[in-house]
């Protein structure tokens, strides 16, 4: 079984078409056919069905799909493994995320990879699930952080060991800051900036629950910033995730969570089948092993 016959498969399989995936490849299309043809007789299975537009896979060839792709990645990562050893390595890494400050992790992961590989420079942006997605999937961002619940469902992820709280964010002479914390009915009358994110707007309707009252919502944000300048001239009280808007001893805002406790997991994804440049995977592997350390 060939390595060169296994990526030309996964080709076919991508693509769903022998003549586009012979385009792709730079291959007459009987050449590709009759590579397949002697995988499928080395195999002792049928891997393809060939129709007239489309080309689906059998039982046997979602199998070898998910081999195949295993066995790539492998050789991709020995290869890359060989350059690791050279300090020296440089490269650019960009990470999409949403405010969290789980992001901690994240940043304990660049430090140590900048440590171990100065030449290797980081470039974070900084947006709503939406805008994270179409970095990953138009491959401009290398890994995306989700506050979840996200539709993932394009991506590979691993949840990160801890999880956000929502609360709500208050001038320290609002009434409500006398609370500890704030439940559904607390927020009734009260004037309310929110996510523009509808993933968390539908975390929030939940806990509320059915007989709550409805929130008056006057403002939405996408970065949580505008949305505590809205907070200090009094506009309102803004919906977010703790540990992010500067609530110290010298600021005019403070934080009381929900109550119901809400809290919500964050994933680090990245996109199916990426090819990570050495820079990426060397970071990748820093930062699982930041997280295994933090679990352990």
């Amino acid at each position: 079984m060939e390595f060169k016959t296994l990526f030309n498969f996964l080709e076919i399989a991508r693509l769903k078409n022998f003549t586009a995936a012979a385009r792709s490849l730079d291959l007459t299309q009987p050449t590709l056919s009759k590579q397949i043809q002697e995988l499928e007789s080395e195999l002792g299975a049928r891997l393809l069905i060939r129709g007239k537009r489309v080309t689906v896979l059998t039982e046997a060839g979602e199998y070898l799909f998910k081999k195949a792709g295993e066995i790539i990645e492998l050789v991709e990562r020995t290869k890359d493994g060989i350059v690791h050893a050279d300090p020296q390595i440089s490269g650019n890494v960009y990470i999409a995320g949403g405010e969290t400050r789980t992001m901690s992790v994240v940043a304990k992961a660049i430090k140590r990879t900048r440590e171990k590989y100065p030449g290797i420079k980081f470039h974070l942006y900084s947006g709503n699930a939406e805008a994270v997605a179409e970095r990953l999937e138009k491959g401009v961002a290398d890994f995306g952080a989700f506050v979840l619940p996200a539709n993932l469902e394009k991506f590979e992820y691993i949840t990160l060991p801890m999880k956000d709280r929502w609360g709500l964010l208050l001038r320290k002479d609002d009434p409500l800051a006398c609370k500890e914390r704030i439940e559904p009915g607390d927020l009734s009358g009260v004037n309310v900036i929110c996510s523009s994110q509808n993933s968390a707007n539908n975390e929030i309707n939940g806990w509320m629950g059915k007989n709550a009252p409805r929130l008056n919502i006057v403002a939405t944000y996408t970065l949580l910033y505008n949305a505590a300048i809205m907070v200090q001239e009094s506009i309102g009280a803004a919906i977010c995730l703790e540990g992010i808007a500067d609530t110290s001893s010298g600021s005019f805002l403070c934080f009381r969570p929900f109550y119901p406790y809400l809290e919500v997991p964050i994933a680090i994804a990245y996109k199916k089948s990426n090819l990570f440049s050495s820079a990426a995977m060397i970071f990748q592997e820093i930062l699982y092993t930041e997280i295994a350390r933090i679990t352990s």
